[in-house]
């Protein structure tokens, strides 16, 4: 779920910011996208949890829920926010689908300059996990229980999806590696220590980045790559706890996406919700093929774009041939 001014990949010293926006026609402002999740006991408290508000959502969260409420129903006026998976309006071919891995998978959007992420695309080594990922789920204190289990049900349908996409190891856990946190707006701007805790090193500016988020930024994924070898170890989505059902649904379906290694997006790509026009709300079909692609043995985390364009349009041209 990205259009307009998405911005996804920011890297510096071993750290990727993932983080997704959208600009709507209309009256509405813009607003963005993002995550991964994971189940815990409902018994057991989590850092958020413990350290969120006991009062439940401020003002200021219940105002962002009503905006994101009108953005949501915007964009489905406008036939955006599509459920489908693409069809007979949404052809593409094998040239199509490997130019969209190399700008998707092959380059950064966003990256840091001064302790600042500035839009700048630019070429980047091809990053994935090599070990299992595990995905974990976070709610703050004031996200419902209805809410709960909804993004729940979310998470593992996607999580089975993945996998199967992948061939990877791809799971819900009580050991997360991949953590997924539901926060409302209070809750985000004073996460920073948990984010210490869960991604240590993680910098000054990647916390900012978080805890002052706009409301045009839906939500966002930071990677860590500690080896700086363009395996991922560790990762943390945020999504916004305000999002109405769809909003939320397809943050978890992108971020969750980029998180594993598809860190751009570009225009060219459709059916797609790694394109910046908010066309379709949840992976489809072409983007279960770049995951496809990306964790195909023959591309190794830290293969330069060069090495790495050529292997990857040929297994794009056995994809779409072994589809046909």
């Amino acid at each position: 779920m990205s259009q307009g001014g998405t911005y996804k990949t920011r890297r510096a010293a071993g750290l990727v910011v993932l983080a997704a926006a959208a600009v709507l026609s209309g009256c509405v402002q813009p607003a963005a996208v993002s995550p991964i999740p994971q189940s815990r006991p409902a018994t057991v408290p989590t850092a958020v949890e413990a350290e969120a508000t006991p009062q439940g959502p401020s003002a200021q969260s219940n105002a962002m829920r009503d905006y994101y409420a009108k953005v949501q129903s915007n964009l489905l006026l406008n036939d955006l926010l599509r459920t489908d998976g693409g069809g007979s309006d949404t052809p593409f071919t094998t040239h199509q689908l490997a130019n969209n891995f190399d700008a998707i998978a092959l380059n950064d959007e966003y990256t840091s300059v001064g302790g600042t992420y500035v839009a700048r695309t630019t070429p980047s080594s091809l990053h994935k996990w090599a070990g299992p990922v595990r995905i974990g789920l976070e709610f703050g204190a004031s996200i419902p229980d209805a809410q709960r289990a909804t993004d729940r049900a979310t998470v593992e349908a996607l999580t089975g999806r993945l996998a199967r996409a992948t061939n990877h190891s791809i799971s819900m856990s009580a050991r997360p590696n991949f953590h997924v946190l539901v926060l409302n707006e209070d809750e985000r701007q004073v996460i920073g220590p948990r984010l210490e805790q869960l991604i240590p090193g993680i910098g000054q500016a990647a916390i900012n980045s978080i805890e002052n988020m706009p409301r045009s930024n839906y939500c966002l994924v930071v990677a860590s790559d500690p080896s700086d070898n363009g395996v991922y170890q560790t990762a943390v989505a945020i999504i916004r706890g305000e999002h109405p059902d769809l909003m939320r649904k397809s943050c978890f379906h992108e971020e969750i996406a980029q998180g594993l290694g598809l860190a751009n997006d570009t225009p060219r790509a459709r059916p797609s919700i790694f394109n910046d026009d908010e066309e379709f709300a949840l992976l489809t079909g072409h983007d279960e093929l770049l995951l496809r692609i990306l964790y195909d043995p023959r591309l190794y985390p830290g293969m330069q774009p060069e090495i790495a364009r050529p292997i990857s349009a040929q297994i794009a041209n056995e994809l779409m041939r072994d589809a046909t």
